[in-house]
């Protein structure tokens, strides 16, 4: 098994239930497992990651990585919203593969609203890290594509195109296929 995983997808794409599995696998069956978060990520409390269809599980917080160490008997690492760690946050966790042996699995988006790769997510792709896309549907009525991009909205369910990469949440966005997004962000079309 490799040693550094990205499993990667838009919102809703099911990132948090399949970590919060691989969790509950690995615990079960004796391996022992730190789980990691944002600490700024307090959606569902502020030690919890909880999945859209509603599994859970206790998760350290922190605002980086830097000074991070797993337990010695820790074998697998599992991080949630990777996206919003740093490049630097990134090479730790790969020192901790590679030097020490651990298994670190990360979950997290590749892209924001913008078609704009996120740091993190890069450095991943960067230091090779073995990409899992996990998949999902265009979640505009009717279209059964592969969804590949979000979409961001105003209270009027205008489109945003700047801003910040990091907010929180999906109750402003839709995940959508290539065609919606491109229909929808270049032609400033309101849908919602």
């Amino acid at each position: 098994m490799a040693n550094l995983h990205f499993h990667y997808g838009v919102m809703s794409s099911s990132k948090s239930a399949a970590l919060i599995i691989n969790a509950h696998n690995f615990t079960k069956n004796g391996t022992q497992t730190e789980v990691i978060k944002p600490s700024f990520d307090t959606r569902f409390g502020k030690q919890k990651i909880v999945s859209r269809i509603g599994l859970e599980w206790d998760a350290m917080t922190m605002p980086n990585l830097q000074t991070y160490t797993p337990a010695p008997d820790t074998r697998v690492i599992l991080v949630d919203e990777v996206q919003f760690f740093s490049p630097s946050d990134i090479d730790k966790l790969v020192h901790i593969a590679d030097n020490h042996g651990r298994i670190v699995m990360c979950y997290g988006l590749m892209t924001d609203s913008n078609e704009k790769i996120f740091p993190a997510s890069q450095r991943l792709i960067e230091v090779g890290a073995k990409l899992h896309r996990m998949e999902s549907n265009c979640q505009i009525n009717g279209c059964m594509k592969m969804a590949t991009h979000h979409l961001r909205f105003d209270a009027d369910g205008k489109v945003i195109h700047a801003g910040d990469q990091f907010a929180l949440g999906d109750s402003n966005y839709k995940s959508v296929c290539r065609h919606h997004y491109n229909e929808l962000y270049h032609n400033k079309q309101k849908t919602r």
